[in-house]
């Protein structure tokens, strides 16, 4: 049903009896802490001098360095894991001959998803719009797709800050989930009451890798706009700052590639966790670091660093 948005094991292994066949190998747990314990989380991406991704490496590949000390990882895993994400969709007037592509692209991208994963299609112009709120169904998430219509200004800012506060809701204790925006835009913000500082700084808090997908104006005199430009700093901040991308497409026709290669990402990347060295619950920024020195020419995409506890 339509909303719309107004806010912004640990495994106990028992011994076998003696000549007992063994039983198969369980999938390893994530261990579990204590309430009083922060585990960092960072989901990291792996890629080659080729640009392609690395999927063999092992916990004693990664070294995490906080504020340049090196961190103890407590939490390794790399098999699937599932996927929450919001696709946003830009519906201002300025899509309006570009929607029928951009939502096909959509559609496909979401039949990549799998059972265990979920998602939820919001649209914005001057309003953001929740289309369809989290769910696995992918018929439900097609037809939320095919219902955007484009009109009004762009709200860009208002669009990411209310992503960011609805996919975060969705966290719960103990879940490792990866977390992840997925935004097509056109243009620049001409219409939002929240400025770029505010959404990075909620960025910053969270544990959602941002990617974002920015059409480029088809004259080189729009595409040197001042709102234009500082659009794409924004969005390239972002995507920096969570471990995600931006992708500059120079037409329609490359949706579907950005959207595979976003897919493929989502599906092939690392999860690390650790207990910070730092037990200082001073709310400081603290910044992050994983290298692979076991390998090397690797590029390694992850967020830069996060906000301490504060007491």
């Amino acid at each position: 049903m339509m909303r719309q948005s107004t806010a912004l094991a640990l495994l106990i292994s028992l011994a076998a009896p003696l000549h007992a066949q063994a039983p198969p190998t369980p999938p390893p747990r994530t261990p579990t802490f204590g309430v009083e314990i922060e585990v960092i989380n960072l989901t990291v991406s792996v890629t080659d001098s080729r640009s392609r991704y690395v999927t063999d490496l092992k916990n004693d590949d990664f070294a995490v360095f906080e504020d340049g000390i090196k961190q103890d990882l407590s939490i390794f895993r790399h098999e699937d894991i599932p996927i929450s994400m919001v696709l946003v969709l830009d519906t201002s007037a300025s899509m309006d001959e570009k929607l029928s592509q951009a939502q096909q692209a959509a559609v496909r991208f979401v039949k990549t998803l799998r059972p265990q994963d979920n998602a939820q299609v919001m649209q914005f112009n001057d309003r953001t719009t929740v289309l369809q709120e989290f769910t696995a169904e992918h018929a439900k998430l097609d037809e939320a797709i095919r219902r955007t219509e484009a009109s009004g200004p762009t709200a860009l800012h208002n669009a990411l800050y209310v992503a960011l506060k609805d996919l975060n809701k969705q966290k719960k204790a103990g879940e490792l989930r990866r977390r992840a925006i997925v935004l097509l835009s056109d243009g620049e913000d001409t219409a939002s009451l929240v400025n770029d500082e505010q959404v990075l700084e909620l960025a910053r808090k969270t544990e959602i890798a941002i990617y974002a997908i920015s059409l480029r104006p088809s004259r080189v005199p729009e595409r040197n706009r001042q709102q234009f430009s500082q659009a794409v700093h924004l969005l390239t901040a972002l995507s920096r700052e969570t471990g995600g991308q931006v992708f500059f497409p120079n037409s329609l026709s490359e949706l579907d590639t950005v959207y595979d290669r976003i897919a493929e990402e989502l599906r092939t990347q690392y999860s690390l966790g650790y207990v910070s060295s730092n037990s200082r619950r001073d709310g400081k920024w603290r910044r992050v670091v994983v290298r692979a020195p076991t390998r090397e020419g690797l590029t390694i995409r992850h967020k830069i660093g996060y906000y301490a506890p504060r007491s």
